[in-house]
């Protein structure tokens, strides 16, 4: 799941980008309000953390603007602010939600998992191929009754996989939504990852879950089914 964090203190940013990253999610940092603007306007994410003061423009102002533009991802908002009027300004300009420092990330994480449920109800809520089975909310892999110990890597890249199962995806789609939009490794960095998670769910039970289309990229199947 991708994240922009809009957030002017920068250490603070940086420490909510690396708890975010453990969790399995890739993160986008914006630190003034005309980039954030720009970058949830140009770009795909799944929820935006914004925080209300900021260079530039506001939070509430770069708010604003994205609904008036008809951007419709969920905005957490995240403030120093604590008041019944800065929440109700929050909500009425389309925020999803509201956050106040200093705040626990635990409550963090928990209120961003809510905003992506609430906005995808159609998704189900455990994943699954064959025998293998993840839970995105309790960060659970199965083949059968055997639990998979995954990296938090190699969680995000398999969940990827599977919310796109039987859909061929190239290596450049992968790294922008397992790494990152502005990742400039070598792309090969895909295929070692993917030769992990064989490793990992394939090779244990005899299968091949993951597909490596020549030219193309791969694509993740229900085992047996070619």
């Amino acid at each position: 799941m991708r994240v922009l964090v809009v957030e002017d203190e920068e250490r603070l940013a940086r420490t909510i980008a690396r708890g975010l990253e453990l969790e399995g999610f890739v993160v986008q940092l914006a630190h003034t309000g005309t980039d954030g603007l720009w970058l949830a306007t140009e770009d795909d994410f799944d929820v935006i953390v914004l925080d209300i003061m900021l260079p530039g423009l506001s939070g509430y102002e770069v708010l604003r603007r994205l609904r008036q533009r008809d951007v419709a991802t969920p905005v957490l908002m995240l403030t120093a602010k604590d008041g019944d009027y800065e929440q109700a300004d929050a909500l009425d300009l389309g925020a999803d939600d509201y956050l106040t420092k200093p705040f626990s990330f635990v409550v963090l994480i928990a209120r961003l998992r809510a905003l992506l449920r609430r906005r995808a109800p159609q998704q189900p809520s455990i994943l699954a191929a064959g025998a293998l089975t993840l839970d995105p909310a309790r960060r659970l892999v199965r083949y059968g009754e055997t639990e998979l110990t995954l990296t938090p890597r190699e969680f995000a890249l398999l969940e990827f996989l599977m919310r796109h199962r039987g859909i061929a995806l190239t290596k450049a789609e992968i790294l922008r939504n397992v790494w990152d939009a502005h990742y400039t490794g070598p792309e090969n960095v895909v295929e070692v990852y993917v030769g992990y998670l064989r490793k990992k769910i394939d090779a244990p039970f005899g299968q091949n879950t993951i597909e490596t289309l020549r030219g193309v990229g791969y694509r993740l199947i229900d085992p047996g089914t070619g």
